[in-house]
């Protein structure tokens, strides 16, 4: 085993209301899959809930509140080990219109649309979920979300 320890993901379980916010996705030369807002830590991201902030607002176009450290995962991938992690929020505001990820320019990052998801553990298994650690953690812990999050 080995390989090195890549850059670090910060996962965000947004709730609007009693739903969770999940992106089906659909992208060319790969399996129709869902996954949670987020993306890599960078440079100029100060802090973790910094990162959280910026990528709620490029993938979704969307301000948070509360937000909530739940777990750290670690994830196996063929170039390492992979950090997430995940924190719960709550959605406050929702503009499509600010939507300014890099991935909105680019076709082969495909189709993201936007789903909101019951509060129940049948609805995360129910789907493939990436990453399946993050599936596993969804599955036990959705209907404790909103106690979770406070």
């Amino acid at each position: 085993m080995g390989g090195m320890a890549l850059r670090p993901s910060v996962r965000a379980l947004v709730l609007d209301g009693d739903r969770l916010l999940l992106f089906r996705r659909t992208v060319p030369n790969r399996p129709l899959y869902w996954s949670v807002p987020g993306g890599h830590v960078e440079p100029e991201d100060a802090t973790l809930e910094h990162t959280l902030h910026r990528e709620v607002l490029e993938e979704l176009g969307a301000t948070v509140g509360s937000v909530t450290p739940l777990t750290t995962l670690t994830c196996a991938h063929p170039e390492g080990l992979k950090t997430h992690h995940v924190y719960g929020c709550r959605l406050l505001t929702l503009d499509p219109a600010l939507r300014c990820g890099p991935e909105f320019a680019d076709p082969d990052h495909g189709i993201r649309e936007l789903v909101r998801v019951p509060l129940r553990p049948e609805e995360i298994t129910a789907i493939p979920l990436v990453p399946h650690e993050l599936a596993v953690y969804l599955a036990a812990h959705i209907t404790r979300l909103p106690e979770l999050i406070g």
